[in-house]
């Protein structure tokens, strides 16, 4: 600038030295036109005399997204150089990954003046954090020792992968081969470069004329960011011939006004109008449409390469319209796509097709309720088979997730194949990183939640007993009073009681049948409700309060007896049980020996919460086994009870649900759920997929039909065990209505009564006390109301029928018959009750009355 007083400067190469040459170019008004400078740091908008012909990184983050996403990687972790360069770039990863929901847990920064001593340090470090996915972001030369480290600590094998960024990408042409060796299965980014025919040319006059150069060097192939300088200077070029610059002049302040050696450069003249030309050239270069907007280098498509040696393919293409596909100019609109199936297979570290399992699945080996997870391993391959009903939930809910998540099962096992340990066990492989979760039947805890994140549950659970029953014996002398609970026996004779005494109350004063003596009323009284129940009371009714009352007493009599008949035979012909325990108490007391499921929690369960000693502790696997403990007994080297979760206890009940019973109470637990490190990023997405799943009454159905089976064959056991009776819940309803009819009935009858009679107990002496009025009335309502027909006990509602032996034989039978039936009805019974009051005791005797037929 100060000696050749240039119009504008190419360069430089480095983003570090263009942030201190584009602060230079602005005061002094010269265009900085760099074509390698790509860092994000570095924009138009910070010095308006910086021009980049090449892309910006940032550029490139939407499509890193992209694949992170089509993969279904969860979690990446980055691996970028402490510069300018490799920092720049790392804020704007962290946003596109935090919109796409996948985790950065850990950022490797490997400054340039590592070692290859530190540099393998740092990947040990990343390896024993059981990190497998990695983004790398460093020039060649750092980048090239970064992957020949990570393939001797073994980190270029199954089960990695790894995405490097258009800067390394775009360069691997002049690594060694032995490099390219080491990269065998990386994925990678570059900005497409369109074939032309002018491109084709350039390429075979550049080799030709380096061989003529160079005869002993090797021909590298030209790499994007030649091309990109190629363009610059054409670019420049065309925009000094356009602004018709010819010389370069640079007005100089007086310089005895400034010691400041930049201020003496001055200003140049035709640099505003330089950059003007610049920025508005557009042609087609050898690396596409060079065409620049604020101040850089529109992006346009990115390649999606896969590494295989020394050869790049090409798996596919990102352009900011359709996202990823397969092919770059495709017919019609295609809507954006993040999916891997718009990308060819590619062959990932360990020379293989099988996408790296980010996720290591443990799962439990059991020897027993294999319904809920079964472990096998195929005779030819000795690979593990998994199935069971936690396996086909997880299989589902994954498969409701909204991106894909590769996994892969491994059995908690030994070397010779056996469970290695208990529930407890496997999940602590969580915490030590061998494991990225365990599925299986795996009850939520409190405990358990101190040390793995756990998903929603996925089926409910509790732990109760299960205990032998025994025959009910049926040859019991009191076995009549079974049907009804005490309760309601008590009830019930209250409640004819009552009856009773409401209708003596309505019919004393008008009914001869409730009079006479207080020993004949009481008997008469009981009598008349007890033979309710039976349909046998012979007394007739002459209140209609009385009538209201019965109709509803013997509705609620009705329903009683009907019911304590169906009960009574049931008690005697259906085969009853009931359970030998019933009482977590009574076999801690006693020191029964109590079984367990085996390496389940339930054992530190029957010990902290329940206060069982581990001596009468006992372990079982199998339904089986828990069969043989209970019927053996606690004589029998057996047990009292086998405490289990209660998915279990159903299945062992649905094999064996004729001897056996689940009794006492259900402690409350959260449930089986899948387990995953502490602070997982899968957790709220498992969880969500969970309830998506479980809501599917169609999907659960038929999940745990093809796990289960149908329902069990056995009698239900309902109607097998002992019952305590009818309560009086059952009828409750009804004996308030009765009691409500009859109080009414009642209250009305006496407030009546009172209205009548009251005023005149007044008017007989206004001195008495009000006690003496009481008893006054209470000996007037003992006295037979002169206004009512009375009955006897002898006009009941049967009567004899004059038989043919005394009558003889007579035309009129028929009509004494009639006449018969027709006294004891409606109107009859007046009319012979006032003839009755008209006979004298010498007519009576005279003609005695035949006995009444009973």
């Amino acid at each position: 600038m100060k000696n050749e007083q240039v119009h504008a400067i190419i360069g430089p190469q480095k983003s570090s030295q263009a942030k201190f040459v584009t602060e230079l170019g602005g005061k002094v008004e010269v265009p900085i036109v760099s074509f390698s400078a790509t860092s994000p740091t570095l924009s138009a908008t910070q010095s308006k005399y910086f021009v980049r012909t090449a892309q910006d990184d940032s550029s490139q983050v939407k499509a890193i997204a992209s694949i992170v996403q089509a993969y279904g990687w969860r979690e990446i972790v980055p691996i970028f150089e402490d510069t300018e360069y490799g920092n720049g770039l790392v804020p704007f990863l962290l946003e596109a990954f935090q919109e796409i929901d996948t985790r950065v847990p850990y950022g490797s920064r490997i400054p340039l003046y590592f070692n290859d001593t530190q540099i393998m340090r740092e990947l040990n470090k990343l390896k024993a954090m059981q990190k497998s996915i990695f983004l790398v972001h460093m020039s060649s030369s750092l980048g090239s020792r970064l992957f020949l480290l990570a393939k001797d600590a073994g980190m270029m094998s199954e089960g990695y992968a790894w995405l490097v960024t258009a800067g390394l990408s775009t360069l691997l042409d002049p690594l060694r081969s032995e490099v390219m060796d080491s990269m065998l299965g990386v994925l990678g980014i570059k900005p497409h470069i369109p074939t032309s025919k002018r491109l084709e040319t350039f390429k075979s006059r550049w080799s030709k004329n380096f061989t003529i150069s160079k005869p002993q060097s090797k021909i590298n192939e030209l790499n994007l960011f030649g091309l990109w300088a190629y363009d610059t200077v054409w670019a420049l070029a065309m925009a000094v011939e356009k602004a018709g610059i010819v010389h370069s002049r640079y007005v100089k302040p007086n310089t005895s006004e400034s010691t400041v050696d930049f201020a003496a450069l001055g200003k140049s003249e035709t640099g505003p109008r330089l950059l003007s030309s610049i920025l508005s050239t557009k042609f087609q270069g050898l690396s596409g449409d060079f065409h620049l907007a604020g101040g850089e280098r529109v992006p346009a498509a990115f390649e999606v390469l896969n590494l295989i040696g020394k050869a790049e393919r090409v798996l596919g293409y990102w352009t900011p319209e359709s996202g990823l596909s397969r092919n770059l100019h495709s017919r019609g609109k295609i809507a954006y796509s993040t999916s891997k199936n718009r990308l060819k297979e590619p062959i990932w570290p360990g020379d293989t097709t099988q996408q790296p399992k980010s996720l290591r699945i443990g799962v439990p080996r059991r020897t027993g309720f294999h319904e809920f997870i079964k472990v096998e391993w195929n005779p030819e391959g000795d690979k593990p088979i998994v199935s069971g009903f936690t396996r086909d939930v997880f299989v589902s809910v994954i498969e409701a997730l909204p991106f894909p998540l590769p996994y892969e099962f491994i059995p908690f096992v030994n070397k010779n194949k056996e469970s290695a340990g208990t529930y407890n066990e496997l999940l602590d492989q969580i915490k030590l990183k061998n494991f990225d979760a365990v599925v299986g039947d795996i009850t939520i805890t409190a405990d358990r939640s101190t040390y793995v994140d756990f998903t929603l549950p996925f089926s409910e659970s509790g732990i109760t007993m299960v205990v032998l029953t025994k025959r009910y014996e049926r040859e019991n002398m009191w076995i009549f009073l079974k049907p009804l609970s005490p309760e309601l026996w008590l009830t019930t004779g209250i409640a004819f009681i009552f009856t009773g005494l409401v209708v003596w109350v309505l019919e004393h004063r008008e009914n001869k049948v409730f009079r006479g003596k207080p020993a004949q009323q009481l008997g008469t009284t009981l009598w008349f409700s007890f033979s309710t129940l039976f349909f046998a009371h012979r007394e007739k009714v002459v209140n209609n309060w009385t009538r209201f009352v019965l109709i509803i007493w013997i509705f609620v009599v009705l329903i009683i007896s009907q019911s304590y008949t169906a009960s009574l035979a049931s008690i005697l012909t259906v085969k009853r049980l009931q359970p030998t325990f019933v009482d977590v108490k009574e076999i801690r007391k006693n020191g029964y020996f109590i079984g367990h499921q085996k390496n389940s929690f339930v054992k530190d369960f029957l010990v902290k919460r329940l206060n069982f000693s581990d001596t009468v502790l006992r372990e079982y696997s199998t339904p089986e086994e828990y069969h043989d403990a209970l019927s053996n007994g606690i004589y029998n080297d057996g047990v009292a009870a086998i405490f289990a979760e209660i998915p279990y206890i159903k299945r062992f009940l649905a094999k064996y649900c004729s001897k056996f019973q689940m009794v006492g109470p259900t402690y409350k637990t959260d449930g089986f759920g899948f387990a995953f490190p502490l602070g997982s990023p899968l957790v709220p997405y498992i969880s969500r997929a969970i309830l998506n799943v479980t809501e599917d009454k169609d999907k659960m159905e038929e999940i745990e039909r093809r796990n289960f089976g149908g329902e069990a064959t056995c009698l239900d056991q309902a109607a097998m065990l002992t019952s305590g009776g009818l309560g009086i819940s059952s009828f409750g309803g009804l004996f308030i209505i009765t009691g409500v009819a009859s109080m009414s009935a009642l209250l009305i009858y006496v407030t009546k009564f009172l209205y009548i009679h009251w005023p005149a107990s007044n008017t007989m002496d206004r001195e008495r006390s009000f006690y003496s009025r009481v008893l006054e009335l209470a000996k007037h309502f003992d006295k037979a109301d002169p206004s009512a027909h009375h009955l006897n006990r002898a006009e009941s509602r049967v009567h004899p029928v004059p038989s043919a032996e005394i009558v003889g034989a007579s035309p009129h039978i028929d009509d004494a018959r009639g006449h018969s039936r027709t006294s004891s009805e409606g109107s009859g019974d007046i009319t012979g009750d006032q003839a009755h009051d008209n006979h004298t005791p010498q007519s009576s005797a005279a003609n005695p009355e035949p006995p009444h037929t009973q």
